[in-house]
């Protein structure tokens, strides 16, 4: 009895520390709170996985700028349509975009899609590798405001004559002739078509032959004639100037012919080395084609008609091969004296 009442006292005190020890262990341990997350330590993320921040779209004028300031570290010529790398810049983009050259404000500030931007970089870099004109990359160019088609066959098109087509022969006392009057229209050596094509809009009534010595370039032409639907107004005939047209008269002749000379020639820029070597060359002195342009006009020009000639920079050699012919000479907005019209009465 003794014995039994010593081990339940002694098995009693054991449940009592046990039952302290739990109690002490119970607030030792921290509290769990409902929904909490064990805690495990970070590991680095790997440098290649960080994820930049995107870029944001360039605007049109920035990748102009970027453009611009790759054209000043290369040595290029901008003569072809557009005057300055800022311009020609405009055009590449524009193009790139579907936008006409002229609507370039109103895009200037507008993000440019990531498509459309590396298509003008790669457009710039190729201006810059090959020197190729710029209109021959993309296929266009425009001449007062309007598209022409043109490629290597023919020189890419820019005459003072489209301008003067506007501003001389408007129907008001500053037109040279009588506009409404022009019924037929004679343009010489017309390359890719466009001072034809800019007659028959300037002339709703006039039936309009264009001539061209050189084949590829009448193809050229006559792809931009079937873009205007002019197929049934503007004739496009193969030969040397007026040997094509017979006996025809014309109320006005007009005329971009090649004027170069010897040492211009020898001297072009790479970029008009990609462009047909016969549209430039005008023989030693520049003028070969403009003296037989008028030696022969009189006989081709209605008596009340006239020729409107681009000849560059040679007015006084021109001057002192025909000192006697009453000249007019005519500036337009880029140019001063390049163009000289004169009447069939004065011829």
């Amino acid at each position: 009895m003794a014995k039994r009442a010593k081990a339940t006292v002694k098995r009693k005190a054991s449940r009592k520390v046990g039952r302290k020890a739990a109690k002490t262990t119970r607030k030792a341990a921290p509290k769990k709170t409902v929904g909490a997350k064990k805690k495990t330590a970070r590991k680095p993320v790997p440098a290649k996985t960080l994820k930049k921040p995107a870029a944001k779209a360039p605007t049109a004028a920035a990748l102009v700028r970027e453009a611009v300031r790759r054209y000043a570290k290369s040595d290029l010529v901008f003569a072809h349509g557009t005057t300055d790398p800022v311009a020609e810049a405009a055009f590449l983009l524009c193009e790139t975009m579907g936008v006409h050259p002229a609507e370039f404000d109103r895009i200037a500030r507008k993000p440019v899609t990531r498509a459309h931007a590396a298509r003008f970089r790669d457009l710039v870099a190729q201006r810059i590798t090959t020197r190729k004109p710029a209109a021959y990359l993309v296929n266009k160019m425009y001449m007062m405001g309007w598209p022409f088609y043109v490629d290597e066959r023919t020189i890419v098109p820019r005459s003072f004559v489209g301008e003067l087509l506007e501003t001389h022969f408007d129907g008001d006392g500053l037109s040279l002739i009588d506009p409404a009057r022009v019924r037929r229209v004679l343009d010489l050596c017309t390359g890719s078509g466009c001072l034809a094509i800019l007659a028959a809009v300037h002339f709703p009534d006039a039936q309009v032959d264009a001539v061209d010595l050189s084949a590829d370039a009448l193809a050229v032409a006559a792809h931009n004639v079937a873009l205007y639907g002019f197929e049934d107004r503007v004739t496009l005939y193969r030969g040397n100037l007026f040997e094509a047209v017979g006996d025809a008269r014309y109320d006005l002749i007009i005329t971009n012919p090649p004027y170069v000379d010897a040492d211009g020639m020898a001297g072009l820029p790479q970029e008009c080395l990609h462009e047909p070597s016969m549209a430039f060359d005008g023989g030693d002195d520049g003028l070969d084609l403009v003296r037989k342009i008028l030696d022969q006009a009189k006989k081709h020009l209605t008596p009340d008609g006239g020729l409107l000639c681009e000849i560059g920079r040679g007015r006084n050699v021109l001057g002192d091969a025909f000192p006697n012919l009453p000249l007019l000479w005519l500036d337009t907005e880029d140019s001063d004296g390049e163009v000289f019209w004169i009447s069939a009465e004065a011829l």
